[in-house]
């Protein structure tokens, strides 16, 4: 088929030649692609200590994230994207769904409006987040402030992570304390909505093998949308110690303040198109469309180098999470009356997570065979509290109805405020969060083990094997009802690749893996029955790809895969049997990323997907929501003079459904950007940051059919970015 933005992306391939590149953007092309000389490197890193700073070479900065081992790009059988802390600032990136447009394979869900939600591959996910490779599952907007990189792997990855990853997951990498360093700098943007954010980043050296660092950020929200506001703040102090040269002790804390307005998007028409005539109505009420979150959490990190070919890590986490979040929303919408249907909860959450795991990563030969052997362990207790309570609007009550949804005229500004509103009849209606939906309190118990051995049988052939073992065990108390339920999974999950390298800078792979969802999904809120005594949902991904260092500073990969999915569900003809609830996933992908020219810096991907729900009886002929046949994002830096430098790109996607009944459309789109640079001095440089340059109305994403999120029109953002 021809893409809808095949033109657009011809336009911009063909001005890719038009200027250079930006100077600053050299060190994470570079880093994308030294593998040659980086993997000498890190071959030698035990003699300096046993934090591996390879950055691109290898997956992470350190040991202890993503994939644990030191392994090269190019030896990894699996799909994977790298986002710098040069790229976010460049590309005028403020959220992770920001990244997520320019990655291919994955795509952002709405998440309600008050959470982080992506689509891997086809496989929906709120909690398949990882910090420095230890787990983030609790649902809020992540900040950008404190990271070095973003990374971002694609297919089931339980070996090394455990539960979920069905379709990929998303690490963020912090920043640590530079040893023997003074610095600090600092990044102030404002856009033209009137949103602005403060970042600074400051390093001290406090004697000859420590270091004190401290990252902090204030951010205040506004956007295109009536009501919506907000601030985010963030501070983030470390500490790292380098003792007698062989080990490595990390330390931080994390304090997360964040409150915004829920904005739910538009609903749809009968034919499941947005209704775009409403597209500058905000839904929801100014005073009862809120969330907050608030999050402290500690981290501590030892690595050792016991020897030049040993290697141990040992990670703990503790976290303490309050979040809150209200809103109505559109749950339909009649064109022929102008009249909607609000639906509302408000729902909070108290979380108190504690993450223990340790690696032991190994390096040795046996009869002329290199092995890279990688023995750990996870321990994960959790206690969740959460409740839910739905509206009881008055009018409904009086007239014997649903009391948690009425009906509203489609008006601008939306009459419904602080409870209080005009019903499409005349009527004046009064809302309260007054009836208990559900109240819950469950307690998590992980317990894990892994194994994996990277085998080396010759220069050009490598195999990997692993297997990793879960013990997952979780009680839920049914604070409402009365009454609990207990289930215990136990699960093993295997890995396996093939590498072949007919040449140091060529690779060739296979791979399958598996994972598993146990039936009380990612965030633990219950296990009604008869959920209870269902199997966990099981996914399996089959890969093989290539990887292509073109030249220093420039890759190219691309993979084939397939994922299913297998999901045991309660009939709906007799609750007595269960259905086998499957989905498959077919898909392509590729990225070009690099230092083209030393003026010209480009990051390219793109991905095809085919996508299908089944049943026990076969294919139901539905496609997966939001899953886009086609994406395709391109970005270029290029410089024009010493000091002046331009940026270009495009991120676009097919139509999708916004709903597993395939009834609600999210349309094809392509959305522009650019942006300009200069270089003030040494230490200060300008930017402008534009953003859907040609003013595109589009729809990214959705949570349900009625719930259609709005993208940003044209507008600008302004950053000075500051170091001394």
């Amino acid at each position: 088929m021809i893409l809808p933005f095949a033109r657009t992306a011809l336009l911009l391939g063909c001005a890719a030649i038009a200027f250079p590149a930006l100077a600053e953007t050299a060190p994470a092309a570079e880093a994308a692609g030294a593998a040659a000389e980086a993997a000498a490197g890190a071959d030698d890193a035990g003699d300096s200590g046993p934090n591996i700073v390879v950055t691109g070479d290898v997956l992470y900065s350190s040991q202890l994230n993503a994939l644990k081992t030191p392994t090269p790009i190019i030896d990894i059988p699996q799909s994977l994207s790298i986002t710098t802390a040069d790229q976010i600032i460049q590309q005028g990136f403020d959220s992770v769904g920001d990244i997520i447009a320019y990655t291919p394979g994955v795509t952002t869900s709405q998440g309600e409006g008050h959470r982080d939600a992506v689509v891997f591959r086809g496989v929906r996910s709120t909690a398949d987040f990882f910090v420095d490779g230890v787990r983030d599952d609790v649902e809020y907007y992540r900040g950008l402030y404190n990271l070095e990189q973003v990374e971002i792997l694609r297919g089931p990855n339980a070996l090394l992570f455990g539960r979920g990853g069905t379709g990929g997951i998303l690490n963020r990498v912090t920043k640590k304390g530079v040893v023997g360093e003074t610095f600090a700098g600092g990044v102030a943007t404002f856009d033209t909505f009137g949103a602005y954010s403060l970042w600074a980043d400051v390093n001290l050296a406090t004697g000859e093998n420590s270091a004190f660092r401290i990252n902090a950020a204030y951010e205040h929200l506004d956007n295109h949308r009536d009501l919506f506001d907000g601030e985010q703040i963030g501070i983030n102090p470390t500490f790292r110690a380098e003792l007698g040269g062989r080990t490595t002790i990390d330390l931080s804390y994390e304090y997360v303040d964040h409150e915004r307005f829920i904005d739910r998007g538009i609903p749809t028409d009968a034919n499941g198109d947005p209704v775009r005539s409403l597209r500058d109505i905000t839904f929801g009420d100014p005073q009862e469309n809120y969330t907050t979150f608030r999050a402290h959490v500690l981290r501590g990190t030892v690595q050792h180098a016991f020897s030049d070919s040993l290697k141990g890590n040992l990670t703990a986490s503790w976290g303490d999470y309050d979040k809150v979040y209200a809103n109505y929303f559109p749950v339909g919408y009649n064109e022929a009356t102008n009249v909607v249907a609000m639906d509302g909860y408000i729902d909070t959450t108290q979380r108190r997570n504690l993450v223990l795991s340790g690696n032991l990563i190994g390096e040795f030969a046996t009869g002329g065979i290199g092995h890279t052997l990688i023995v750990g362990g996870e321990y994960i207790d959790t206690s969740n509290d959460n409740d839910r309570f739905n509206p009881v609007f008055d009018t409904a009550l009086a007239d014997g109805r649903r009391t948690d949804v009425e009906f509203f005229p489609a008006v601008r500004p939306f009459p419904l405020v602080g409870g209080v509103g005009t019903l499409a009849d005349g009527r004046t209606t009064t809302a309260t969060f007054s009836q208990l939906n559900d109240d819950t309190a469950a307690d998590l118990t992980v317990f894990s083990a892994y194994i994996q051995d990277e085998v080396k049988l010759a220069e050009w052939l490598r195999v990997v094997l692993g297997a990793r073992f879960d013990s997952f065990e979780i009680t839920v108390r049914d604070l409402k009802n009365g009454g609990t339920r207990t289930r215990k999974d136990e699960e093993i999950t295997p890995r396996v690749g093939l590498i072949v390298k007919p040449q140091q800078n060529l690779s060739l792979y296979t791979s399958y893996s598996e994972t598993f969802l146990p039936r009380s999904g990612d965030q633990f809120a219950d296990i009604n029955p008869p959920a209870d005594a269902l199997d966990p949902d099981t996914f399996s991904n089959l890969e093989a790809g290539v990887k292509w260092d073109i030249k220093p500073g420039l890759a190219l990969t691309g993979a084939v895969f397939q994922i299913e999915q297998t999901s045991p569900q309660v009939s709906d003809n007799n609750p007595d049997t269960l259905d086998v609830i499957d989905s498959k996933i077919r898909g392509f992908e590729a990225q070009l990323q690099g230092q083209v020219t030393d003026w010209w810096f480009l990051s390219a991907g793109y991905s095809y997907l085919d996508g299908e729900q089944q049943s026990r009886t076969g294919p139901t002929g539905r496609r997966l929501r939001e899953l886009p046949e086609n994406m395709f994002s391109i970005w270029n830096n290029f410089q024009a003079t010493d000091r002046l430098g331009f940026g270009l790109g495009l991120t676009a996607q097919d139509e999708s459904f916004a709903d597993n009944a395939n009834t609600a459309t999210l349309p094809a789109y392509a959305r522009v950007d650019m942006a300009v640079f200069y270089q003030l001095s040494d230490n200060l440089r300008l930017q402008v940051n534009v953003e859907n340059l040609l003013d595109e109305l589009y729809f990214p994403n959705a949570h349900s059919a009625n719930e259609l999120t709005v993208a940003p029109p044209l507008n600008a953002r302004f950053t000075i970015t500051g170091r001394f």
